[in-house]
């Protein structure tokens, strides 16, 4: 069994985080594929460098906020825990949010069309959600259910947890997966030109990603609650319920 430790890098005190590389692995990258998108999207060139230096750090502090929020008993007792990001500790949906509003605000300063910037954004936040959530495999968070089958106590199916010595279902794999493919659909539908009207791309990606996001969070074991409800289990379900009915009314509307 491979067992992984927290820090890449260790130089006297100060230690490099894989879960803080594989996040910034997953900007990088999602900056990148946004750069070779951009100007097929009809934005001016190096609007994805502006969106990003603006998008990014909301995007980050909002998933922190949304995680802090939620998690409050955690930190309500010691204030400065907040800004300790290197356990963990971010909440995707939080920055997703987070970026948008950033996003809507450089649309209306730039004049840039807000659908277009969606647009250009969701293929690179996929991408972005698939590498970081192998930061959990590391830091042994974000998983499901105990398994307990002797048949099905192997990974992708489950993760060896070292916290309780115990087998659970493999639910930051199961994103990461699905979230690869969402990358994969997005920029396959582009290049056939199904996806013509400003927003198709970024609909699409809210209905795909909330609609198992919906049901892997049921499967997970640390969700953020709101009482007895799982909030981003019931964020996705809003979400892919109103992005569906968006393309729905977009077809129809384009066959009439």
């Amino acid at each position: 069994m491979i067992k992984w430790t927290r820090d890449a890098l260790m130089i006297g005190d100060f230690s490099l985080r894989y879960y803080g590389m594989l996040i910034a692995l997953g900007v990088l990258l999602g900056v990148l594929l946004a750069i070779k998108r951009e100007e097929r999207l009809g934005l001016a060139k190096d609007t994805t460098i502006d969106l990003a230096l603006v998008g990014v750090p909301a995007a980050l502090v909002g998933a922190r906020l949304y995680y802090v929020i939620f998690s409050w008993d955690m930190y309500k007792d010691n204030l400065w825990k907040i800004f300790s990001v290197r356990e963990g500790g971010m909440a995707i949906y939080g920055g997703v949010l987070a970026g948008v509003f950033a996003g809507w605000i450089f649309s209306r300063v730039r004049k840039t069309p807000f659908l277009s910037l969606a647009d250009l954004a969701a293929p690179s936040l996929a991408l972005g959600q698939a590498i970081g959530r192998w930061g959990n495999f590391v830091n042994q968070e974000a998983y499901g259910y105990t398994v307990t089958n002797p048949a099905l106590c192997h990974f992708p199916i489950s993760v060896f947890i070292e916290a309780d010595g115990q087998w659970h279902l493999a639910t930051f794999f199961y994103e990461s997966v699905w979230c690869f493919g969402i990358v994969a659909f997005i920029l396959l539908m582009e290049r056939r030109g199904k996806l013509r009207r400003r927003g198709d791309a970024f609909l699409w990606y809210l209905f795909l990603y909330g609609a198992e996001r919906a049901v892997v969070e049921g499967l997970r074991t640390d969700s953020l609650m709101l009482g007895p409800v799982r909030v981003s289990q019931l964020l996705a379900a809003l979400l892919a319920a109103g992005s569906l009915i968006a393309l729905i009314v977009r077809a129809r509307r384009k066959n009439v």
